[in-house]
């Protein structure tokens, strides 16, 4: 593990999503995606790297709400002396891929993943904001229009058409995040801390798949959320579940309250 720490931000993500009770949208509204930047950020509650980093996150979401974070929690630092109580392998096994798909096999924490295309050490702001400017429609990233319209029943979705250049295949996904969450953890390299988590996935769980054109989708109400989430991240990303590509269009539930 690196012994620096590091942090997450997403960054101008969407121009308008009002917040509901469970939706993140009054019905009747839509909202349309524009220009975003998704980081990703890979932490444990195990690492002595992690705290700063995970309570820059929270700092960041204070000072902009409409930031957007993703913060997954891994396992793989669970045999140090405490297990992370917010990690999932399925978080594990996201960012082993990144890495696979990098071809360079580098996982760390803090890492923030980019745009799915590049990562960087979550501490350095200049190099967070430089990779998500580097990053911006590198491979397609971000150019693949999205809307979303709440109505009675859930969500509808609208995806676009691939533009040139972009790729034009890929699978769209529902990340249900915990806005925060507190931990006091009790052993390990960070025994005795009490650690605050932003946006914590809890969840995630494939919508559909795409194939550069426009397409249609309906996500129940019910399923944007559960009884350990309280909003929600929609993610168009290219590639597979065990390889992938660049994020093509983001939207997320909470940037205007």
């Amino acid at each position: 593990m690196p012994p620096r720490a590091g942090s997450l931000i997403v960054m101008a993500l969407t121009t308008i999503l009002a917040a509901g009770p469970a939706m993140g949208l009054e019905r009747g509204q839509s909202a349309r995606q524009t220009q975003p930047v998704v980081i990703e950020l890979y932490t444990s509650q195990g690492c002595s790297s992690c705290p700063p980093a995970d309570s820059l996150l929270s700092e960041m979401i204070r000072n902009n709400p409409k930031l957007i974070a993703l913060t997954l929690p891994v396992d793989y630092w669970d045999y140090i002396g405490w297990k992370d109580t917010l990690a999932s392998p399925t978080f594990t096994a996201r960012q082993k891929a990144y890495a696979a798909t990098r071809s360079d096999h580098h996982i760390y924490t803090p890492q923030a993943v980019v745009n799915g295309v590049s990562h960087v050490v979550g501490s350095d702001r200049d190099e967070i904001e430089a990779a998500s400017r580097a990053t911006f429609g590198k491979d397609g990233a971000l150019s693949v229009p999205m809307t979303a319209n709440p109505h009675d029943n859930g969500l509808s979705v609208d995806l676009g058409a691939a533009p040139q250049g972009a790729p034009r295949e890929g699978s769209f996904w529902l990340f249900q995040i915990a806005r925060e969450r507190t931990v006091t953890i009790g052993r390990g390299e960070n025994s005795g801390n009490k650690v605050t988590y932003a946006n914590v996935v809890r969840q995630i769980k494939k919508i559909g798949t795409w194939m550069g054109k426009p397409v249609h989708f309906e996500i129940p109400g019910q399923e944007l959320t559960s009884a350990d989430s309280d909003s929600w991240v929609l993610i168009l990303q290219a590639g597979s579940e065990r390889k992938p590509g660049p994020i093509l269009a983001a939207l997320a539930a909470d940037q205007i309250k």
